[in-house]
């Protein structure tokens, strides 16, 4: 009797733990998973705001210059970044919305609630994720420097590994402010327009799950596309910088950068690639949602 009692305060014990860690689990696979099937995208998106073209200019010159492989050239930090960023801002976000729908009785939460536990969630997935994603930039801009200055990172391992050999550790984190800020302005408008928005097409128009999960990834990847861009182009002009021959960067920080960049090419220039990145972020957000949909299906499915 004693050792059942063990055994079944043991699985009690392992449940609950499984129930803290699965919405970290699932977000970030849910993240990989899609980023996978994006990361071609990403790839021609972020050329697209180092200068080298339209959409159509990048990829045919990707495929006639390098092939096939170089729209996968830095998947490997891409994966990386899943595995820290979205872990950590899907498994807060969803860890911070069931403590506010205990304090709220189970009732519903306005959209600003909603909107500030993503602008939380965004945070911190951001600060934990911000390394892998300094990773991801350089490793897809690499291209597009002189053979010279070229980093020639294998990998994103090596690539970390490099930036800290080279640079020192808090250099994992350069421009980690206008990521953390880029991060908290796309989950304000992914997740909780996605949540909102569930709720709209479920329990409004009576909608069925798949009409629910694929309307509201619509909704979700539109909002976090349109309110992210501007941080993404200010965040990826500080992380690719390199110092010229006195040693000076192109900006001291991100507040330079956006004022030399309105003096420069106005506020629309902060929007520079927008129907690439609305095709990249708003189908990864579509996918993340889906997947997470269905690995929290299968787990139902299982009894897990």
């Amino acid at each position: 009797m004693a050792a059942d009692a063990k055994q079944q305060q043991a699985a009690v014990a392992s449940s609950a733990s499984w129930m803290t860690v699965k919405p970290f689990v699932n977000g970030g696979a849910s993240g990989m998973l899609a980023t996978c099937v994006i990361q071609p995208i990403d790839m021609v998106k972020v050329k697209i705001q180092l200068g080298e073209g339209s959409a159509a200019t990048v990829t045919k010159k990707m495929l006639v210059n390098e092939g096939i492989g170089s729209f996968y050239k830095g998947l490997s930090a891409g994966l990386l970044r899943q595995a820290t960023y979205t872990t950590a801002r899907f498994g807060s976000f969803r860890v911070l919305t069931n403590k506010a729908l205990e304090a709220n009785e189970g009732k519903p939460l306005p959209l600003v609630q909603k909107a500030f536990i993503g602008l939380t969630a965004g945070a911190v997935g951001a600060s934990v994720g911000s390394p892998s994603d300094l990773a991801l930039i350089r490793m897809q801009a690499d291209s597009t420097l002189p053979a010279a200055q070229r980093r020639n990172y294998k990998n994103a391992f090596h690539a970390l590994y490099r930036i800290v050999a080279d640079e020192g550790v808090l250099a994992l984190w350069k421009g980690a402010g206008p990521t953390v800020v880029r991060a908290m302005s796309l989950n304000m408008g992914m997740l909780a327009s996605y949540d909102h928005s569930v709720e709209l097409f479920r329990d409004k128009f009576g909608a069925g799950e798949l009409s629910t999960v694929l309307g509201a990834s619509a909704v979700s990847g539109f909002f976090a596309s349109a309110c992210s861009l501007p941080f993404d182009y200010v965040k990826t002009q500080i992380q690719k910088m390199q110092p010229d021959a006195n040693g000076k960067y192109s900006y001291t920080g991100s507040l330079d950068c956006i004022m030399k960049t309105l003096k420069s090419g106005g506020p629309f220039k902060f929007y520079t690639g927008f129907p690439v990145y609305c095709v990249r972020i708003a189908p990864h957000v579509m996918l993340t949602w889906i997947f997470l949909n269905q690995i929290q299906k299968f787990e139902k499915d299982v009894g897990l």
